[in-house]
């Protein structure tokens, strides 16, 4: 008999293994099947970050273009005429008024109709022939700094561009002439920050955020107990609920990556393979803190708010997406350092932007391991498996 026992050990571990595991496949297809039947759910995970790759790569973008603009021209010569034929053709400026006295420019700044103003002073070829010198003054409405800022930036930009250009330019001795290389983005294209960033925001809420509401919709329903004495372990069900997410979340970087070099001629110069570890990871860490979020929280409502307050708002306001690091006070650069937004943001724009190898990207990547196995056992041994 115990002979018996002994060959049936195997035959029944492997059994029991088996079903195991076709429990697991089971409540899997049942968790895919309960989010492609939700339209709401499918309106999160692929509306959103449709949406948000069209408004950050062709709406909410730091550069300023067709900005309007005045001309105000004293000369009437040829110089000022062909400077303000380049100012026209650029994608920057729109020429929407030209003023005839410095009285109008107050005016056209309390109107709105511009936000610069040039002015050509008199004689301006002439001292440009002659004395190889001469000036030509911007007046911005500076209530936005950034704006104005940006704008005499670039109206400066194109003058100087052609002053070089000037066949009777006579450079004057011990000139310094200033040359500007920008690597990486030479074009100044804000979709070149926008896009990594993106990815994390839409991660981050898409994995935190669905994560929570599906487990504690699971409490709210009372079918979390059902589940809880059937015969899969708790962990196991955890697993189940979590790679739906997962592997839908992969599917949404797939889409993300794919928009941004069709639509938004964003480069990939890094190791595509690299990219996609980085997001698993990144993936595996949003998935724990979202289980770690149910845990402690017994409604779909209160748990959105924990998931937007918490995670969604820090990772846009301190990540570096959308303000730089460098400015931020010690204590604000401690909270951004525990954000796993920051190091997945740096990560993806060192790969896709510079072309980072792994070497480039270590750090990152074993801050985002290492918060993926700790979330996970705390997210885990948090989880309870009696409910009162």
């Amino acid at each position: 008999m115990r002979l018996l026992v002994k060959q049936c050990a195997p035959l029944t571990s492997i059994f029991f293994r088996d079903a195991a595991m076709k429990l697991l496949l089971t409540f899997i297809a049942k968790e895919f099947k309960h989010i492609l039947r939700d339209p709401r759910t499918l309106l999160i995970l692929f509306g959103m970050p449709i949406i948000q790759i069209f408004l950050f790569g062709f709406a909410l973008s730091t550069e300023v273009k067709n900005a309007n603009i005045a001309i105000l021209d004293e000369t009437h010569d040829e110089a000022s005429r062909l400077l303000t034929e380049r100012l026209q053709a650029s994608e920057y400026f729109t020429i929407v008024r030209t003023i005839q006295t410095s009285k109008d420019i107050e005016q056209v700044f309390r109107t709105g109709s511009a936000k610069l103003v040039v002015v050509f002073p008199a004689g301006f070829r002439e001292s440009l022939l002659h004395t190889n010198r001469t000036s030509v003054q911007l007046i911005a409405d500076a209530s936005d700094p950034n704006v104005a800022t940006t704008l005499v930036n670039y109206a400066t930009a194109i003058i100087n561009d052609y002053q070089q250009g000037l066949q009777f330019n006579r450079k004057l001795p011990y000139s310094i002439v200033v040359e500007p290389r920008m690597l990486y983005n030479p074009q100044m294209e804000g979709s070149y920050n926008f896009v990594p960033g993106v990815m994390a925001v839409v991660l981050m809420l898409i994995c935190v955020l669905m994560t929570s509401i599906s487990i504690v919709r699971e409490k709210e329903l009372s079918t979390m107990e059902i589940l809880l004495v059937s015969p899969m372990q708790p962990r196991i069900v955890l697993i189940a609920k979590m790679i739906p997410y997962l592997v839908l979340s992969m599917g949404i970087v797939t889409m993300i990556l794919l928009l941004s070099v069709f639509v938004l001629h964003v480069p990939i110069r890094g190791s595509v393979l690299l990219l996609f570890i980085e997001s698993f990871l990144f993936v595996v860490v949003c998935l724990a803190i979202g289980l770690i979020i149910s845990n402690f929280t017994n409604t779909q409502v209160v748990a959105m708010l924990v998931a937007l307050m918490a995670m969604m708002l820090p990772t846009v306001m301190l990540s570096g997406f959308m303000f730089p690091i460098e400015n931020f006070p010690l204590p604000i650069k401690f909270i951004s350092n525990i954000l796993p937004s920051k190091w997945y943001f740096f990560a993806v724009k060192n790969i896709m932007i510079k072309g980072l190898p792994f070497s480039g990207v270590l750090q990152e990547t074993a801050v985002l391991f290492g918060m993926a196995v700790l979330f996970m056992v705390v997210g885990v041994r948090t989880f309870k498996t009696r409910l009162s």
